[in-house]
């Protein structure tokens, strides 16, 4: 899972979008693991979450996920 992890933390680091959807996270897991299945890439975005380095961006309508410090991401 670390490798997912690290993955996903590349990816929002590397992004210009400060939020993006799980669909966004998975694109850019499987470009490097294509045969992770979304099941395991979840885990590792959860994980994150847990371990404060993404957190949850809610719109009204879903739910998105935000590089912690980075945006416009964290509560007023």
């Amino acid at each position: 899972m670390e490798d997912i992890k690290k993955a996903i933390l590349e990816f929002a680091e590397g992004s210009k979008k400060t939020k993006f959807y799980f669909s966004d996270i998975e694109k850019a897991v499987r470009k490097t693991f294509p045969d992770k299945k979304a099941r395991e890439i979840k885990k590792a975005a959860t994980a994150l979450i847990n371990e404060e380095k993404l957190i949850y961006f809610s719109t009204g309508s879903s739910t998105m996920y935000g590089l912690k410090g980075r945006g416009q991401t964290e509560d007023f």
